[in-house]
C-alpha cells in the first residue's frame, strides 16, 4: 500500500508549464475542434484552411484587395491575398506568437472574425510545413516553420509583386491521421465565402467563385429545384437575410458573423427565427404556430458585428445576448415590408404555414393512435436489442454508442453474440422498408416498422436527441441488401436529414471472401483484395465467397465490429439538390428510371 501511494504523489514536482506552442499540441481540440480525416464538413484540416482564410477575408472588408487565390496540391494547401499584407518586421510574431495581432485594433480592423490573435498560430503549430510570407511595397518578408518551431527566414526586394500575404501548410499527419482534403468541402466553405462577401473574386485551383447577390445567391442555389416561392431578400450595413419556403420537413438555416459560418447558430440566428414570425404574424393578422410557420423553411442571416463573443476559438456559435432585442425588431420589421412589397409570394407563404397547420393537425391524431398501438403491443421496441449506455450530443457523452440496423433474425443473430453490450445496439428490420419518397410525415406513424425504429432512435421531436452517436446500416452485399439500404437513407434523407448532415449515419463495409490455408487466415472486403490475399497465400488457398450476413459465423463477425470495423459515412454532396436526385432514382418515374438504366447499362464481357 505504501508504495502504491508513493506512485500517486500529488506535489510541487508534478505541475508542469506548456509552452503555447505544447498546448495547441496538446489540446488540439481547444483550438479546432474535432480533428477528423477529412470527411466531414467541420474536421480540422478545413478549420485550418478557414482560420487562413478569414484573414484575407478580413482585408477584403476593410477595403484591401478583392481577389483570393487558393491552390491545393495533395496535402498541402496555400491561400494568397491582395491586401495590404503583414508588417515585415512582425512577420514571426504575427504567425507563431499567441496573442499577436491587429484586430485588437479597431482603426485596422472593425469587422473581424479573427479576434482572438490565435487562428494562423494554431495552423502553425498543426502543420509539418508552414510558410508565411509578406509584400510591402516591393519588398518582402518569408518565415519557414516545422511544427510550430522556426526553421528559416528570408527578406529581401520583390518589385514586380503585388502587396498582400503568402501562407502554405501541410497539416501534420500526427494530429490528422490518415487525412485527405475533399474538395467539395472546400468549394462549399468558399461559396459561403463569396455569398458573404459580394464582388470578391476566390480563384480554386483556377475556377473563379464569385457572387453578386449575397445571401440572395445562397438560398437561390440551395433551393434551386425545391422553392415554392422566390427568395425573399433584404440587406443593410449590419444585417442581411434572405428565406423561402421548401416542401421539406426541416427548417434549414445558415448563419454567419462577420462573414463566418456559425454552423451552431447561436444568438443572431435564434433573433432571425423570432423576428421572423414576429413579421409574418403582423403581416397576416394571424397567431401562426412557430412550428407551422418554419416547416421547410430555408433562411440564411448575416451580421456584422464589433465585438463577437463565440463560446469556442472555432467560432461556431455566438453568444452576444445584448444584441437579440435589436435583431429581432429590425427582422420583424424588414419582413413585413417584404410581404407587402410582394403580394404574390406573400400570398404563397401564408399558404404554405396554413397547409403545415392543417397536416399537423391530422398529424396528431395519427400520433395519438399510432402511440395507443404501440403501448398495446409492448411497452419495449421488439425489434430493438438495445445496450447499457446512450449517446447524448448536449453533453458530448458516450461517442462510441451505435446502433446496428440489420436485416432478418440470421443477421441480428451474428451481431447479437459478438457485440459490446454496453455499446453497441441492434435494430432488426422484418423484410424490406416502406419506401418513403413521395410519402408525407404521417407514414411514419401509420407503419409500425419505421415508426419503432424513429422511436429507437429518439429522434422524433428533435435530432438531437438521437440515443446512438453511429447510426450504423449493416445489410448484406447483394442486390436485396442494397435496396434495403438505399430505402433506409431514403427514409433519414426524407425525414431526418440532419441526421445524415451531422455524420452520424453510416454503412458497416463487411468482407466479400474469405482466403485461408491451414497457417493463415484473411478477409478481404473487394476482389482486388481476394487476388491480393490469394497470391499472398497460395494457390492451394480456400476461398470462401460470403453472400450475407447469417453466413459469417458469430466467432468471425466479432472482429468486424470491433477496432477494425470499417465504416463508411453516408455523405449528402452539396452539389446537388437532394430533392431532385431521391425524385429520380426513388420517385414513381418508373419509366423514366428504367430508360436511364438501360441507357447506361454497363456488360461485364466476361459473363458473355
Amino acid at each position: 500500500m505504501a508504495d502504491n501511494k508513493k506512485k500517486h504523489v500529488y506535489d510541487e514536482s508534478k505541475i508542469k508549464t506548456l509552452s503555447s506552442l505544447e498546448h495547441i499540441r496538446a489540446r488540439t481540440g481547444m483550438y479546432i475542434g474535432r480533428t477528423g480525416n477529412g470527411n466531414h464538413y467541420d474536421d480540422g484540416i478545413y478549420v485550418l484552411l478557414k482560420e487562413v482564410i478569414d484573414n484575407a477575408i478580413d482585408e477584403f472588408i476593410m477595403g484591401h484587395g478583392k481577389k483570393v487565390e487558393i491552390t491545393l496540391e495533395e496535402d498541402t494547401v496555400s491561400v494568397r491575398d491582395y491586401g495590404r499584407g503583414i508588417p515585415l518586421g512582425k512577420l514571426v510574431e504575427c504567425v507563431s506568437r499567441i496573442n499577436t495581432g491587429a484586430k485588437y485594433n479597431d482603426d485596422v480592423f472593425q469587422f473581424s472574425v479573427g479576434l482572438n490573435g490565435v487562428g494562423t498560430k494554431a495552423v502553425n503549430a498543426l502543420s509539418t510545413y508552414f510558410v508565411a510570407r509578406a509584400h510591402r511595397d516591393g519588398k518582402f518578408a518569408e518565415a519557414r516553420f516545422v511544427r510550430g518551431i522556426l526553421d528559416g527566414e528570408d527578406q529581401g526586394s520583390a518589385k514586380n509583386e503585388e502587396n498582400g500575404t503568402y501562407i502554405s501548410f501541410s497539416p501534420d499527419p500526427e494530429i490528422f491521421r490518415n487525412f485527405k482534403f475533399r474538395e467539395d468541402h472546400i468549394n462549399r466553405r468558399l461559396r459561403f465565402y463569396s455569398y458573404l462577401n459580394a464582388g470578391l473574386v476566390i480563384v480554386f485551383n483556377g475556377k473563379r467563385v464569385v457572387s453578386q447577390g449575397g445571401l440572395l445567391d445562397l438560398i437561390r442555389d440551395e433551393s434551386e429545384f425545391e422553392k415554392i416561392y422566390p427568395p425573399f431578400h433584404y440587406r443593410d450595413k449590419m444585417l442581411e437575410f434572405a428565406f423561402t419556403h421548401t416542401n421539406r420537413f426541416s427548417e434549414d438555416y445558415y448563419s454567419f458573423v462577420n462573414g463566418q459560418f456559425t454552423s451552431d447558430g447561436g444568438t443572431h440566428l435564434s433573433a432571425f427565427r423570432e423576428g421572423l414570425l414576429k413579421g409574418i404574424n403582423e403581416y397576416a393578422s394571424a397567431k401562426f404556430d412557430g412550428n407551422d410557420v418554419r416547416e421547410g423553411i430555408l433562411g440564411a442571416v448575416a451580421i456584422r458585428l464589433k465585438e463577437p463573443i463565440f463560446e469556442s476559438q472555432t467560432k461556431n456559435k455566438l453568444g452576444n445576448t445584448e444584441i437579440r432585442s435589436d435583431i429581432v425588431a429590425s427582422v420583424k420589421k424588414a419582413v413585413v415590408e417584404l410581404l407587402h412589397r410582394n403580394k404574390p409570394s406573400a400570398e404563397k407563404l401564408i399558404d404554405k404555414i396554413k397547409e403545415s397547420q392543417k397536416l399537423r393537425k391530422e398529424l396528431n391524431s395519427v400520433k395519438k393512435l399510432a402511440r395507443e398501438r404501440s403501448k398495446a403491443v409492448s411497452i419495449r421496441v421488439p425489434q430493438l436489442k438495445d445496450c447499457k449506455k446512450h449517446f447524448n450530443k448536449s453533453k458530448g457523452n458516450h461517442d462510441d454508442t451505435m446502433i446496428f440496423i440489420t436485416e432478418g433474425q440470421s443477421a441480428a443473430g451474428s451481431l447479437v453474440s459478438c457485440r459490446d453490450v454496453n455499446t453497441q445496439a441492434i435494430y432488426t428490420l422484418k423484410g424490406k422498408p416502406l419506401n418513403v419518397w413521395d410519402l408525407k410525415r404521417d407514414a411514419i406513424y401509420k407503419n409500425v416498422e419505421i415508426y419503432n425504429l424513429m422511436r429507437s432512435l429518439n429522434i422524433e421531436e428533435d435530432s438531437n436527441c438521437l440515443r446512438y452517436n453511429h447510426v450504423v446500416l449493416a445489410t448484406d452485399a447483394d442486390v436485396d441488401g442494397l435496396h434495403i439500404r438505399n430505402l433506409m437513407i431514403t427514409f433519414f434523407l426524407r425525414f431526418f436529414e440532419s441526421v445524415v448532415r451531422d455524420g452520424h449515419l453510416q454503412i458497416l463495409e463487411t468482407p466479400l471472401f474469405r482466403v485461408r490455408n491451414k497457417k493463415d487466415t484473411l478477409y478481404c472486403y473487394s476482389e482486388a483484395e481476394r487476388d491480393s490475399a490469394m497470391k499472398k497465400l497460395g494457390r492451394s488457398a480456400e476461398v470462401t465467397r460470403f453472400k450475407g450476413l447469417g453466413e459469417i459465423s458469430p466467432k468471425e463477425f466479432g472482429a468486424f465490429i470491433g477496432q477494425d470495423m470499417r465504416l463508411t459515412p453516408v455523405v449528402v454532396d452539396e452539389d446537388h439538390s437532394i430533392s431532385e436526385v431521391l425524385s429520380f432514382y426513388m420517385g414513381k418515374n418508373t419509366q423514366e428510371r428504367r430508360s436511364y438504366i438501360m441507357d447506361n447499362l454497363v456488360v461485364d464481357e466476361e459473363i458473355l
